[in-house]
């Protein structure tokens, strides 16, 4: 069967993929709350819990609701919270992304199973997220994040995947831009593609992305946000002046010190980070200090 999309995106813009803040073991709930009070204040879309750089991988079952309800129930109405709901078995990413519904979630971000990532081909993938999507009562995103995963989402699979009426977009964090320029060229009116690093945040964007789900956009939301509004109004030159200022702090935290550099950054820029769960590690004393330094540099933080 052929589906077709409607013509609004269903999402657009930019989305933090928010960390966990942990107290000891525990979530830290109030911290949780700052933080989000203060994103509501951005010109954020919204906001992603449980998914990668919310450590979604060392978190609970339980664990995950909580985050979901607690979200969902302290950030403002009018941006909307994705649940990350991608388990390793088809049964429990179902079984999570209705509880992710039923707690108020507008959206699963799905990301694919991968321990058995020799078996994971297009057949076995095709087969999961057309039964996920098939059971689900909110809109699913895929993600692809081949980095940590392993697998890669090939374009022609997302592409026949995006025909479904209840999958309406995809994260794409593989880099590959030219996957990605096919992903926008061969999917329904209305599937949204997002960039998943502010790496790549432009050129997602001109080759027709709907926006990005990035962890540089914890803490330079505003400035995502700019780079997009710039970039549709046709100012190419600021929006690839805020591109390149977002390259050295997006490396940080991401592919240099991940989610140990992100919660440090946000530690110094006033929002409550915290140690990540073991067995990650905080960041060092030198690399602390590097991490400074580059805040600086890009104008986040004072010398």
């Amino acid at each position: 069967m052929v589906y077709t999309k409607g013509l609004v995106q269903m999402f657009r813009g930019v989305f933090a993929p928010i960390p966990t803040p942990f107290s000891g073991e525990a979530i830290d709930v109030q911290a949780l709350c700052r933080n989000l009070k203060r994103w509501e204040s951005t010109r954020l879309s919204g906001v992603v819990v449980s998914g990668s750089n919310g450590e979604c991988v060392l978190l609970t079952r339980k664990e995950k609701e909580t985050l979901i309800d607690l979200v969902r129930q302290n950030f403002t109405p009018s941006k909307k919270v994705i649940a990350g709901t991608g388990c390793e078995s088809t049964r429990e990413t179902i079984s999570l992304t209705r509880r992710a519904a039923a707690l108020g979630a507008d959206a699963a971000l799905v990301l694919n199973p991968s321990y058995y990532k020799n078996a994971m081909t297009s057949h076995a993938l095709r087969a999961h997220f057309l039964a996920v999507a098939d059971a689900s009562p909110i809109p699913v995103l895929l993600y692809n994040m081949p980095a940590n995963t392993g697998v890669n989402m090939p374009a022609d699979l997302v592409c026949e995947l995006a025909c479904h009426p209840n999958i309406t977009g995809i994260k794409d964090s593989s880099g590959n831009i030219v996957q990605i320029a096919e992903i926008v060229a061969n999917t329904p009116t209305g599937f949204s593609v997002f960039a998943g690093s502010g790496s790549f945040f432009l050129a997602t964007l001109a080759v027709g992305g709907a926006g990005g789900t990035m962890a540089v956009a914890n803490i330079m939301a505003d400035e995502c946000a700019s780079l997009q509004e710039c970039f549709e109004r046709g100012d190419i030159e600021s929006a690839r002046e805020i591109q390149i200022r977002l390259l050295p702090v997006n490396d940080a935290v991401t592919r240099r010190w991940g989610v140990a550099g992100l919660k440090a950054a946000m530690d110094m820029l006033g929002y409550s980070g915290g140690a990540p769960r073991m067995p990650l590690q905080p960041l060092g004393a030198e690399e602390s200090k590097k991490l400074r330094g580059i805040l600086v540099s890009a104008g986040l933080l004072k010398s």
